[in-house]
C-alpha cells in the first residue's frame, strides 16, 4: 500500500511531459504549426513506434491486439487483480493540433514513468492504451467493447484502402480482430485524460473538468422535396418553396434546444438545389445532430422536433423526409471514479467543475464494459481539431497530476 507521505511526494516531471508533447508533436508536423497524423499513415507508424519505445523504458511490457490497439502494461503487486487503464489516442484529424488525444496517451506515460522511476508499484496492473484510429472509424475502441461491425467493407478508408491492409501495417489483424475485447475481468476501471475541446472550464476559471459523461448522439439527414419554378413568375402564395421550409426547420431546431438544460442540437449542412438565384428551390439536403447526457432527453426532443416538422411540411406545401444516420447512446462516468478525481482535485488544491463531453471519445465505447471516467484541462478559446489548439505546460502538468492522484485513490477503491 502506498503510503500518505509517499502520496504527496509523487508528482509529475512537467518538463518531461512537455517534451514528450513537443517531442510526438513534430511528426506530422505542418508549416503552420498543426500536425497531420491520421490513422495507418507513415507519421502515424513512426509515432506508434516512438510510443512502443517509450513504454518499454517505462518499464512496461507492450503488446498490440488485433484491432492494431498499443497496450502497455506496468505490472502490480498482485497480477491476479483486473487492470487499471488509462489512454486516448495519438492519429489526429488532417490539421490537427498537438494535444488532443495525444496529450491523453502521453500524461499516461508520465504517470507510469514516474512511478517507475520512484520504484513504486500498484495493487493492480497499470495498462496504458493508444487506441486504433479514433479521428476516422474508432476501430480501436469498438474493437475491445466487442461492437465492430462482421465487414470490412464498412470500415473501408475514405482513399478506399482496405481495413485488412490497414491493421495488418500496424501489426493488427482484421481475422483475429474479436479477440480484442475485453472485459470487467481484464479491466476493472477506465481513466482518460483529454483537453476539453471547449470553452467551459476557460470561462468559469476552473483548472480541472469532472467529466459526469459522454453525450449521446442523434444524427438524421433531412431531404426537403418542393417544386423549383421561375422565380420571377411564381406567385408568392403559389409556391412550394423548400429553402423556406429547410430554414423554419433551422429556427424550429435552435428554438428546441435553447430552452434549460444541457443540449445541444445544430443544422451544419445545408444544400440547396438547383442553387440559382432565378430559381424557386425545389429540394434541400441537410443535417440534424443533437446532443444531450440525457437519453430520455435526446428522445423527447427529437420526438418535439419531428412533430412540428410535420407541420413545417404542411404549412409549406413541401414533402420531408428524415432518415436516422447515427446514434449513440449517452455512457455516465461512474460516481466514485468522479469522486475520486473531486478528491484529487482537493488534495492538489485546484478548482474544478462538474461538465459534460459533447465530443465523442474511446471512453464511451470502454464505458459499455466497465467503469470509466474522464477528466478534462482547458482549451485555449475553447479552440481544437485545429493549429491553434492550446493547453499551457502548467494546465498540462495539473491534469497528469489530478490523473496519478485519482489512479492511486482507484487503487485502493477496486
Amino acid at each position: 500500500m502506498i503510503t500518505t507521505s509517499l502520496r504527496s511526494r509523487l508528482l509529475v516531471n512537467s518538463d518531461r511531459l512537455s517534451l514528450s508533447i513537443d517531442e510526438l508533436a513534430d511528426i506530422g508536423k505542418l508549416a503552420d504549426g498543426g500536425v497531420r497524423r491520421i490513422a495507418y499513415s507513415p507519421e502515424d507508424l513512426i509515432a506508434r513506434q516512438r510510443l512502443q519505445a517509450w513504454m518499454a523504458d517505462a518499464g512496461m511490457s507492450v503488446r498490440i491486439d488485433a484491432a492494431g490497439n498499443i497496450i502497455g502494461t506496468y505490472a502490480g503487486h498482485d497480477p491476479t487483480l483486473p487492470a487499471l487503464a488509462t489512454g486516448s489516442h495519438i492519429d489526429t484529424v488532417p490539421t490537427g493540433g498537438r494535444y488532443d488525444g495525444a496529450f491523453g496517451v502521453l500524461a499516461g506515460l508520465e504517470v507510469v514513468r514516474v512511478l517507475h522511476e520512484r520504484q513504486v508499484r500498484l495493487r493492480h496492473p497499470l495498462e496504458l492504451i493508444a487506441f486504433t484510429d479514433e479521428e476516422g472509424s474508432m476501430i480501436g475502441s469498438k474493437a475491445m467493447a466487442g461492437h465492430v461491425i462482421n465487414d470490412p467493407g464498412y470500415y473501408r478508408r475514405p482513399d478506399g484502402e482496405d481495413i485488412r491492409t490497414c491493421l495488418k501495417r500496424v501489426g493488427g489483424d482484421w481475422d483475429k480482430i474479436a479477440s480484442a475485447a475485453r472485459s470487467r475481468r481484464d479491466i476493472a476501471a477506465f481513466l482518460e485524460l483529454h483537453v476539453e475541446q471547449g470553452p467551459i472550464l476557460e470561462s468559469m476559471n476552473s483548472q480541472i473538468g469532472v467529466v459526469k459523461g459522454i453525450v449521446g448522439q442523434r444524427r438524421y439527414q433531412i431531404t426537403i422535396i418542393g417544386q423549383a419554378n421561375h422565380a420571377g413568375t411564381t406567385p408568392m402564395y403559389m409556391r412550394q418553396d423548400a429553402l423556406v421550409a429547410a430554414a423554419k426547420i433551422i429556427l424550429l431546431v435552435n428554438e428546441a434546444a435553447s430552452v434549460p438544460g444541457q443540449q445541444v442540437a445544430t443544422v451544419g449542412m445545408v444544400n440547396v438545389f438547383p442553387n440559382a438565384a432565378n430559381v424557386v428551390p425545389g429540394r434541400v439536403s441537410m443535417s440534424l445532430d443533437i446532443r444531450d447526457l440525457s437519453a430520455f432527453h435526446l428522445d423527447s426532443l427529437v420526438e418535439k422536433i419531428m412533430q412540428q416538422t410535420k407541420e413545417i411540411a404542411a404549412q409549406t406545401k413541401t414533402h420531408i423526409e428524415i432518415q436516422p444516420v447515427l446514434r449513440t447512446e449517452p455512457a455516465p462516468a461512474a460516481d466514485h471514479i468522479q469522486r475520486a478525481i473531486v478528491q484529487a482535485c482537493k488534495s492538489l488544491g485546484l478548482i474544478y467543475t462538474h461538465l459534460p463531453s459533447r465530443a465523442s471519445h474511446d471512453a464511451q465505447e470502454i464505458a459499455t464494459f466497465t467503469d470509466m471516467g474522464m477528466i478534462f484541462v482547458p482549451s485555449k478559446a475553447g479552440l481544437s481539431h485545429a493549429e491553434a489548439e492550446y493547453t499551457s505546460p502548467e494546465q498540462c502538468t495539473q491534469g497528469a497530476n489530478v490523473l496519478l492522484n485519482t489512479l492511486l485513490e482507484l487503487d485502493e477503491y477496486y
